[in-house]
């Protein structure tokens, strides 16, 4: 059986074809694997675990349905989702992951990261960052209307288009130093991320042997999916 890795589906509630898209490859690929990980960003946004738009519903259904069904699944908060909080978790039977997750995989170790971490050229963003994790500012913002909270979380989709229009392919990749050091702190010579909607597998030499950074890609037209068996791993691309 395989253990499944995907990330960036940017799940939203009115785009019925990339919600099905998720529903579909949960019964189709999921039911089947003996495990599943979602390193960030599942939603585009998520204004909070008592959100009630009943057009996300199918999406928690589909999770709830596949952890009853004895299938484990691990969530990585994204830049996009990281209200994700124990009401979901509860409701879907997923685990919730800190920002960094080292797991045995088959022998190897590997660790996990949505990605954003790594991005340390980014310096705009990650003192955004720093203020949208603080619990203080959690705080504030759960306590408002979920109409107040959805339009914030309008205006910072919008903001953070506007940035990216104004950055360079540069500044949004990881660091390669960045990338180095964090393995090296989690003893590790695989990585699997993303974040930067960038599919790729990278050889390189870390501390004189191989290491490897296995990236993601996102689901806006199709499905990046990393499929993990006992022979090995493959990073693949389904319509």
């Amino acid at each position: 059986m395989a253990v499944l890795f995907i990330s960036d589906l940017h799940l939203d509630a009115g785009d019925t074809r990339s919600v099905r898209r998720f529903t579909d490859f949960i019964e189709r690929d999921a039911q089947s694997a003996e495990q599943l990980y979602i390193l960030g960003d599942l939603f585009e946004a998520w204004i909070g675990d008592d959100d009630d738009d009943p057009r996300l519903a199918p999406i928690v259904a589909a999770l709830a349905r596949l952890t009853r069904s004895g299938v484990a699944c691990a969530v990585m908060h994204g830049n996009r989702d990281f209200l994700l909080g124990g009401r979901f978790c509860a409701e879907t039977g997923c685990t919730l992951l800190g920002d960094y997750a080292r797991v045995d995989m088959f022998g190897r170790p590997l660790l996990l990261t949505h990605g954003d971490l790594l991005c340390t050229d980014d310096t705009r963003y990650l003192t955004l960052r720093v203020e949208l994790r603080n619990p203080a500012w959690q705080h504030d913002f759960l306590a408002k209307s979920l109409a107040e909270r959805r339009k914030i979380a309008a205006d910072l989709r919008q903001m953070s288009a506007t940035e990216i229009a104004a950055k360079s392919d540069d500044i949004m990749d990881v660091n390669q130093s960045t990338v180095e050091r964090t393995m090296r702190e989690h003893g590790v010579s695989l990585l699997l991320h993303g974040h930067t909607h960038r599919p790729a597998i990278h050889d390189f030499v870390l501390d004189g042997r191989p290491g490897q950074r296995i990236v993601l890609g996102a689901w806006h037209e199709t499905a990046s999916i990393v499929r993990w068996t006992a022979s090995g791993f493959s990073l693949d691309t389904v319509a």
